[in-house]
């Protein structure tokens, strides 16, 4: 099938960029190449996250049919995608909630550390990881109860914490985070499979690292909790204050038969997203993979940039698209006195700056997309900006502003027919952002 024609057919055209994204990142298309042969005993495959249900898919099709393999992995509820004709079930797919645990999590959790008890030098550990796999292992510190867990997942959320802040804190209130679940692993072989979903594709937090080495520290984790004002119980803040609650740390023996391989990064999939605009003979040029910060700030960033290329005085030459990728936040301030709640993930807000900053501009159309196909808690993937956004926002009574005062994207853009609605991809590797321009 042809790609959509950018000039003709901008909005698919953008769609069609996030689809060539999100396809570099899934797991049937990759995994098997890192695999390493069976070993001479067991091959126990542990893991969490969005994409582990399509991770356990992948690896059972290119597992030797003879070789033993079980295992268990914990993906988000709705996120098990269809088992590949052929292919018989040798991993269990738990389902938990996301983001915010659920008790389903956290009895899934403590079966998946079970399994890793009893191992001997001659067995393998696959762990297959991903974005999202800190809220599915949810095994509460001594001192936390399941509720507590789950008031400070949602403070944390609220509070506009970055991702290595949250997992900072993640990891110091977790039985199986940070390294735990790599050192009940021993003495076993352990090899970590990882689609990376946090800036700079660092191990260590993606899923809040439960195979690799700490660098953080229980002072680094009150400091989080100070400065984002996360309350913690009395029993829990002197065990951070002890150092009673701290994680091993690189150099410890029990990572000494551990290895990491990356199957999949943002950067490949922009990569990719930008592979498909050149073969329709645009220019692309990727920001950064790398972008954090306020959401409608980072909208607001990329419209002015987007503007000053169309109006042919920026850093590019049109036609051309502009990708980027990244973690962005959204900080929930009080709302406006009788406002309803908004609803709405950090895609939709940043489509809300951008859709302002953009000021209407002619002939420059924007896509955001979390790439799991899940904006926050919505059921949209993301939203697009065109150059009539605003006039058809304005024909139909619906105030820009009021929507970005209340973070209220989803109504925003679902009122004007511009949600982008995929459902789940089963993969993960973060926002997706795209400009055309032209």
């Amino acid at each position: 099938m042809l790609a959509p024609d950018p000039a003709t057919q901008p909005r698919d055209f953008l769609l069609h960029l996030f689809q060539a994204a999100v396809a570099r990142a899934q797991p049937a298309q990759v995994l098997a190449g890192f695999l390493p042969p069976p070993p001479r005993g067991r091959t126990v495959v542990l893991g969490a996250g969005k994409a582990a249900g399509a991770m356990a898919h992948a690896l059972e099709a290119a597992w030797p049919a003879d070789a033993p393999l079980g295992g268990l992995v914990i993906t988000r509820y709705g996120h098990v995608p269809p088992r590949p004709a052929g292919v018989p079930q040798r991993v269990e797919i738990a389902e938990a909630a996301h983001p915010v645990p659920d008790a389903a999590g956290t009895q899934a959790a403590a079966r998946l550390l079970a399994l890793a008890e009893g191992l001997t030098a001659d067995d393998l550990v696959l762990c297959l990881i991903s974005g999202g796999g800190s809220a599915l292992l949810t095994l509460p510190a001594e001192g936390l109860t399941l509720a507590d867990k789950q008031r400070i997942n949602r403070e944390l959320l609220a509070s506009g914490a970055g991702i290595h802040d949250m997992n900072v804190l993640r990891k110091h209130l977790s039985r199986i985070k940070g390294g735990r679940l790599a050192a009940a692993c021993g003495p076993a072989r352990v090899l970590t499979l990882a689609i990376s979903d946090v800036p700079g594709d660092d191990l260590s937090v993606i899923a809040s690292g439960p195979t690799l080495p700490d660098e953080s520290t229980c002072a680094d984790a009150l400091a989080v909790a100070r400065r984002h004002r996360i309350a913690l119980p009395p029993a829990v803040l002197q065990a951070l204050e002890r150092g009673a609650l701290e994680t091993p740390k690189p150099g410890d023996p029990v990572f000494a038969r551990h290895e990491t391989r990356l199957i999949a990064t943002p950067r490949q999939s922009l990569a990719a997203a930008a592979e498909a605009a050149r073969a329709m003979g645009l220019a692309a040029h990727i920001l950064s993979d790398e972008i954090e910060g306020e959401s409608r700030d980072i909208g607001g960033m990329h419209g002015a940039l987007a503007r000053a290329v169309a109006q042919g005085h920026g850093a590019f030459s049109p036609p051309c698209v502009i990708l980027s990728g990244g973690e962005t936040t959204v900080t929930l301030g009080p709302r406006p006195e009788g406002a309803a709640p908004g609803r709405g993930g950090r895609a939709g807000e940043f489509c809300l700056g951008l859709a302002a900053a953009l000021q209407a501009q002619p002939r420059v159309w924007g896509l955001a997309a979390d790439t799991d196909g899940i904006d926050g808690v919505e059921d949209n993937a993301g939203a697009l900006v065109a150059p009539d956004t605003l006039a058809r926002a304005q024909a139909a009574g619906i105030s820009l502003p009021e929507h970005i005062a209340r973070h209220d994207a989803y109504g925003f853009f679902q009122a004007l027919g511009d949600l982008v609605v995929t459902g789940p991809t089963h993969t993960n590797v973060n926002d997706f952002r795209a400009l055309l321009v032209l």
